[in-house]
């Protein structure tokens, strides 16, 4: 089913009454998202979104987020939320400039120095995350959770993982199980280069998408990354660590190691269901390095 082109009128005249007129509407969801996505466009250089998320629990963290977290990223750093409304699942929010890496053609330099900002702005979230109460406990819990999910992952992959594949991926999981207390965080929970936006002309970073933003260890805000961009660009990898101000430790790396293979197994899932070859092949990938011994 192809997302409509225009909001439910009821939705549309909530966005409108918000913002004191009605706009002209442009259908910009992603063909591979769930979520249904519009820009709203007005008189004045401030340029709007209208999102309805897929699930309510990512309509509660999004909003959770961009109210309570989100805000310290500073001015470009993340969108504003203008308003929300829960019986739609709705979020109204300003623009961040620029565009999504993974679509732009940039010299190393500009690239790291994208990375390097994104770094910063994890930093900042990382850093201003309210892990109080049931929060701390959410995200002690995270690796636990992570690995209890394993055995599911692996269900719904059948066939396209081997023997030896699939016992590699419950080894590496019950590894989360073993690990010291790693530090927690509030973590953007989607972190990579589809969701970090580059202004060339203000030479600015900022992250968008925060449907999955959660506590948790920090270092679970690194996990696609490592598994796509930093594999051929150890540059970006170091840019992106230096902008957050120091590298992970050996046993973070090794939590990145396990989690990565819970995505590798996520993608062989997701990314023919999808009819999406990409992540396919970055599953694939993930997988092989992993059990060629050479991931890192």
């Amino acid at each position: 089913m192809t997302n409509p082109s225009t909001p439910p009128p009821a939705l549309l005249a909530w966005a409108s009454r918000v913002l004191g007129a009605r706009p002209r509407v442009q259908e910009v969801s992603s063909p591979r998202e769930a979520s249904r996505v519009w820009q709203l466009v007005l008189p004045g250089p401030v340029r709007f979104y209208l999102k309805i998320s897929p699930k309510a629990v990512m309509y509660e963290r999004e909003t959770f987020a961009l109210r309570s977290a989100a805000p310290a990223l500073g001015a470009g750093g993340a969108p504003q939320l203008r308003a929300s409304s829960a019986h739609h699942l709705a979020l109204l929010l300003t623009a961040v400039a620029g565009w999504p890496l993974n679509e732009l053609m940039l010299a190393p330099s500009e690239e790291a120095r994208a990375y390097r900002q994104a770094g910063a702005l994890l930093a900042r979230l990382h850093a201003v995350g309210d892990l109080s109460g049931p929060r701390r406990a959410e995200a002690e819990r995270a690796l636990q959770s992570a690995a209890d999910g394993a055995d599911g992952h692996l269900a719904r992959a059948g066939d396209r993982l081997s023997a030896p594949e699939r016992k590699l991926v419950r080894d590496l999981a019950e590894q989360l199980r073993t690990l010291p207390p790693l530090p927690l965080a509030f973590i953007h929970g989607d972190a990579w280069d589809r969701n970090i936006l580059w202004s060339k002309d203000l030479q600015q970073t900022g992250w968008i998408d925060f449907e999955r933003s959660r506590p948790a260890t920090a270092v679970q805000d690194f996990v696609l990354m490592a598994c796509s961009t930093w594999v051929d660009r150890p540059d970006l990898r170091a840019a992106c660590l230096q902008g957050y101000g120091r590298n992970l430790t050996p046993q973070e790396q090794h939590a990145v190691t396990c989690l990565a293979a819970l995505d590798a197994v996520s993608c062989l899932v997701w990314g023919p269901k999808l009819g999406d070859p990409g992540v396919t092949a970055r599953g694939r990938r993930t997988l092989d390095r992993l059990m060629a011994g050479v991931f890192a």
